[in-house]
């Protein structure tokens, strides 16, 4: 018997299967900026797909972070800048269950007649628009996924695909500590390393380097911080960086300070972006649902993190998630 046990495929889940399967040419699409539960999930995929004898090819709207190219070691990842995709007859959607995430890919992944199939741990509202879908949002990252794929499919992981396997686990659980870490995660994660994954080599390309500029722009997101609900709620609106201040490229970071703050139950960190609008970054520590607080500012994601995009100024998207918020807590603090 093999040490980790693999869940039974739902008849959902073998329909996915069986497309992976039949079908001969791929493109594996991911979601706007792809993160690493993405990228490391499409690498995976990728080459077990290739194991199989299929055509792949990965097209994302954006393209690899610089912490993720060790990823691109072992295979292309394209970036869409228009025109027509590789000929293909199934399309892979991993991470990601709102085609709109897409960005500029959408109007031309809606239009190909391509089967389509979603890969996926996230919680999805709506009417489902694939012809099948691999998905389970108890799974700690889409990459746990993927690795129940090759299992069903017979295909043992390559040193690359673990590499991804192993990166979308660690991205997606930081490193193991969020409550999303489970047995089957652990085992997996074994079972890579074993397979010759050396984690203190990854965590030094994912998480060892930031720029100079990054501990002020800490720094100046700190400043910003507030408390609500006698300190349950942590909120942090960060404005576009101005003339000599450092922009903040990653929010991971500032999130993990205040989630150390003992009476912290909920963080929103809010963005402005240049293009005019607010970015919600928010987590949960207790049974506090971000996902239902992103949800209701057309947003989504997981029980305990979540994310949404907001139209207006940074002031009024505040305003609007933080008396969201002590609403669902049922607190009575006015907001200011």
């Amino acid at each position: 018997m093999h040490p980790n046990p693999l869940p039974s495929p739902t008849p959902e889940q073998r329909s996915a299967l069986d497309l992976l399967a039949s079908g001969s040419r791929f493109v594996l699409s991911g979601h706007i900026k792809p993160d690493g539960d993405c990228v490391g999930s499409q690498a995976a995929l990728a080459s077990v797909l290739e194991k199989l004898g299929k055509q792949v090819w990965i097209v994302n709207p954006d393209p690899l972070e610089e912490r993720y190219q060790y990823l691109a070691r072992d295979r292309t990842f394209r970036v869409f800048n228009g025109g027509d995709l590789p000929a293909h007859d199934v399309e892979v959607f991993l991470d990601f269950c709102e085609l709109s995430r897409t960005g500029p890919l959408e109007a031309t992944l809606a239009a190909h007649p391509a089967k389509k199939v979603i890969v996926d741990h996230h919680l999805f509202h709506g009417t489902p628009w694939w012809h099948a879908a691999f998905v389970d949002s108890r799974a700690s990252a889409t990459g746990v996924l993927v690795h129940r794929i090759a299992r069903a499919l017979g295909v043992e992981l390559d040193p690359a695909a673990a590499r991804g396997v192993f990166t979308a686990l660690v991205t997606d659980t930081g490193w193991f500590k969020y409550s999303n870490t489970d047995a089957e995660t652990l085992a997996i994660a074994s079972e890579l390393v074993a397979a010759g994954c050396e984690p203190s080599r990854l965590y030094d390309s994912i998480y060892q380097r930031a720029p100079r500029s990054e501990p002020k722009a800490i720094g100046r997101a700190l400043s910003r911080l507030e408390y609500f609900a006698d300190g349950r709620l942590a909120v942090i609106d960060l404005p576009r960086a101005a003339a000599g201040e450092e922009e903040l490229a990653d929010t991971d970071e500032v999130l993990d300070i205040l989630r150390a703050v003992r009476a912290v139950e909920v963080v929103l960190f809010l963005r402005e972006q240049k293009e005019g609008n607010v970015k919600l970054s928010a987590r949960s520590k207790t049974d506090f649902d971000v996902n239902r607080l992103a949800r209701r500012f057309g947003g989504g994601g997981h029980a305990k993190a979540s994310g949404a995009t907001l139209a207006g100024s940074l002031a009024e998207a505040r305003a609007k998630l933080v008396a969201g918020a002590l609403e669902q807590f049922g607190a009575t603090v006015t907001p200011p």
